[in-house]
């Protein structure tokens, strides 16, 4: 379907992709994944034709058609929503157009005619009629309410423009479907009906995401970028992280015998294709299961930066009360009547049709912001350490990392240059770049600093509002695992379903109208139908 031959690139002496040679074809999904730079979004656009190799070439099959994720949100501004799904198919919408100038001559001729008789032949070929149709089945599905069909993509906000231009990459059955981030701004009941779409699509699917819940539920194969090289691999980003880590293990094991490594691998992959199995995946891409492959199985390069929460003191009985809290902005109520007990261990998501709400939340119990009514109490044991979704002011200053990290370490030997480049090694920031001014930092780079200064707080309650925003998978990793360890209570918020189905145990729902709280884990909330039913009525 899509061969790839000789690839490279190259921007001055930094080397993107080197001698890549790939065949890409029908029936599987490949999930592109490596570190931040190593290239990703690159390599889709010189797939796309977007951008030019050094050298190589990209083919598709001759007749084959590929659709894109257009990342230009302003491109069809002028464009009706309708129209703007309908231009995913290129040739189809120029026969629309070339069909309506015909018709809607006023001296049509003989050869207009017959013109317009070779345009409706090739417009059934290509099932224009059910066209309209369709795309406003896609729109509906992604959440685009009817009334909005026909209007200007200019006045639609931008999340929901993200989801137009969706719908025009999944429009008309494409050969290959080239997918950036495609989860970006869509709810969780938006997420699900993409994967289904997905995991039904006969032909080629090649995607970036950060979202690892999607990736597993998709993928057939991933497609890794490491070291100049791009491998393709068999099976979901799960297999290919547990297995490149058990990999990673057997490598530095010197006394363990070759058999022995074997078998252990072959466990893994029966171990993981029984679990498979039962996934909602197992019926539309059992092959992926059947084709994992011991040989395939290779030690990961990857870096993986060092994420563990320690406690200063345990906490007491009395964690966190909430009493009746109220809040509204700009005249509408963001949450009321919010009351809950936090408890030891409790890990807790919270959730809301409104992200505002969440942050507003959080920056209610952090002190930042006050209530319009009602009180919450901390224990005197409890010692926070918030995480908050907006960090721009955290990083205005032109301190280098180290000396911005020192402004929150407690004890004189915490402050030591080098316990601190210990630190910010870990947060793999080595050598030189513990240097640099941290004004310049990336949006991830800024996380991984603030979750060092959540570390450094030793707390034992805490707090996170979307802690995995601008983060690679391998930093999602390790924040996830280290939010599963952290022995404390905690509060947080995440688009990433499996970050919040393996940590949470509880989850509080904060709405205009009151509160849901159900000790439950996330996946089982939100498939309950008497929770459903609950919702509808609390946003009502």
């Amino acid at each position: 379907m899509i061969t790839v031959n000789n690839l490279s690139l190259q921007f001055g002496k930094r080397v993107l992709f080197d001698d890549v040679n790939l065949k890409f074809v029908q029936g599987n999904c490949y999930g592109v994944i490596g570190a931040n730079g190593a290239g990703k979004s690159t390599f889709l656009k010189i797939m796309t034709g977007h951008q030019d190799p050094t050298k190589g070439r990209i083919e598709l099959e001759p007749g084959k058609r590929m659709a894109v994720l257009s990342q230009n949100h302003f491109e069809f501004d002028k464009c009706q929503v309708l129209h703007t799904v309908m231009m995913g198919h290129k040739r189809l919408y120029e026969i629309m157009i070339e069909k309506d100038a015909l018709y809607a001559k006023e001296d049509f001729s003989e050869a207009d005619g017959m013109k317009a008789s070779e345009l409706e032949g090739e417009f059934a070929d290509l099932e224009g009629w059910n066209a309209e149709t369709d795309a406003a089945s896609l729109l509906s599905n992604l959440g685009i309410e009817e009334a909005s069909h026909y209007l200007l993509l200019e006045e639609l906000p931008n999340n929901l423009k993200v989801r137009v231009l969706l719908a025009q990459a999944l429009f008309g059955n494409p050969d290959v479907l080239v997918l950036d981030e495609p989860t970006n701004d869509l709810d969780g009941k938006t997420i699900t009906w993409l994967e289904d779409f997905l995991l039904d699509f006969k032909n080629t699917v090649i995607v970036v995401s950060h979202d690892r819940h999607f990736l597993d539920t998709v993928c057939t194969h991933i497609c890794d970028i490491d070291f100049s090289k791009i491998n393709i691999y068999t099976g979901n980003y799960s297999f290919w992280y547990q297995s490149s880590q058990l990999a990673l293990r057997q490598r530095a094991d010197k006394n363990k015998k070759a058999e022995e490594k074997k078998k252990e691998l072959q466990d893994f992959i029966s171990r993981f294709s029984a679990n498979a199995s039962k996934s909602k995946q197992a019926t539309s891409r059992r092959k992926m299961i059947d084709k994992l492959d011991i040989e395939e199985i290779q030690a990961s390069s990857r870096r993986y930066p060092g994420i563990t929460f320690h406690q200063e003191r345990d906490a007491g009985n009395q964690i966190l009360s909430v009493d009746n809290l109220s809040k509204s902005y700009e005249g509408e109520v963001l949450f009321k009547d919010i009351t809950f007990t936090l408890n030891k261990g409790d890990k807790v998501a919270i959730v809301s049709n409104n992200s505002l709400a969440i942050t507003t939340f959080f920056e209610v119990l952090n002190r930042n912001m006050n209530a319009d009514n009602g009180e919450f109490i901390f224990g005197t044991t409890i010692i926070t350490a918030y995480l908050p979704n907006d960090n721009h002011s955290y990083f205005d200053s032109d301190l280098s990392l180290i000396q911005w990290l020192r402004q929150y370490a407690n004890t004189d030997e915490e402050k030591e240059e080098v316990n601190l480049r210990g630190f910010l090694g870990r947060m793999l920031f080595s050598g030189e770049e513990a240097l640099k001014s941290a004004k310049v930092l990336s949006g991830g780079e800024k996380v991984r600093c603030m979750l060092s200064k959540v570390m450094f707080a030793k707390a034992n309650v805490l707090m996170m509002d979307e802690p995995t925003n601008h983060l690679d998978l391998e930093s999602i990793t390790a924040l996830n695992n280290g939010m599963i360890e952290f022995g404390g209570s905690l509060m947080f918020t995440s688009h990433d379903q499996e970050l919040v189905k393996t940590v949470a145990n509880r989850v509080i729902e904060i709405t205009p109208n009151g509160v849901i709280d159900k000790m439950m884990p996330y996946d089982e909330y939100i498939k309950d139908e008497k929770i459903l039913q609950l919702q509808t009525e609390m946003y009502a």
